[in-house]
């Protein structure tokens, strides 16, 4: 009997109470603040302190760092204690387990699909970080661009090695239209959006986050392609 996927979901570029209680309730599994103060979705750590305080057990908070410094990440967490850090920057793997060891969190690593990025170079990049460090929890698969946070771009899916793809959050570009594709083709752990469900930056769509997370589950019952 084949046991029922369930792929993972989480929204990023969290800044509301109401999209935060939108996201819970369609289903999410977790949620990202954006604590890079160039976006345009950053939140200030006094700022998500309610909103974490207003999460329920078991859905995840993520914190959003780009090449932060160790006393950024502290001060972030002695006000809002995250569960999860997210490295989007320029981050060595030395450097990710050094900052995640400190506050004592583990940590998933984005990394930034280029075209000419190979299987070979996501499954090495996966094994480096495994042997730097036990705090590391995988990868996030978003797509280069020269900005860092979010893309809003799709990359190309079938870079992605069978072998790895079970273990990473999939990013870059989902929508409600492309989401029960992207999850048949890819079968990723979990997945990650913002800019698709969103009214403008950083206020989310209620109806969209609903139509997304019902997308993903579609996919779960879905045959593989």
């Amino acid at each position: 009997m084949l046991l029922s996927r369930n792929t993972r979901v989480k929204i990023c570029g969290i800044t509301r109470a109401e999209d935060l209680r939108a996201a819970v309730d369609a289903g999410a599994h977790a949620l990202g603040f954006v604590f890079y103060p160039p976006s345009p979705r950053y939140l200030s750590p006094q700022a998500a302190a309610p909103l974490i305080a207003a999460m329920p057990p078991f859905v995840t908070s993520v914190g959003l760092f780009v090449n932060a410094s160790l006393d950024e990440i502290q001060a972030v967490i002695a006000q809002a204690p995250i569960q999860l850090l997210q490295f989007h920057g320029d981050e060595s793997a030395e450097e990710c387990h050094r900052l995640a060891s400190a506050v004592t969190r583990p940590f998933i690593r984005a990394f930034r699909v280029k075209p000419d990025t190979s299987a070979a170079d996501l499954l090495e990049c996966e094994a480096q970080y495994k042997a730097m460090s036990p705090l590391f929890q995988g990868l996030l698969l978003d797509t280069f661009v020269d900005s860092f946070g979010g893309s809003g771009k799709v990359f190309d899916w079938s870079l992605i090695p069978k072998e790895l793809a079970p273990r990473v959050v999939l990013s870059g570009g989902l929508s409600v239209q492309n989401a029960t594709d992207a999850v048949v083709r890819v079968r990723p752990f979990a997945v990650d959006i913002s800019s698709g469900v969103e009214l403008s930056k950083g206020i989310k769509d209620v109806a969209k986050i609903r139509s997304f997370v019902q997308a993903v589950r579609l996919a779960d019952s879905m045959p593989d392609s």
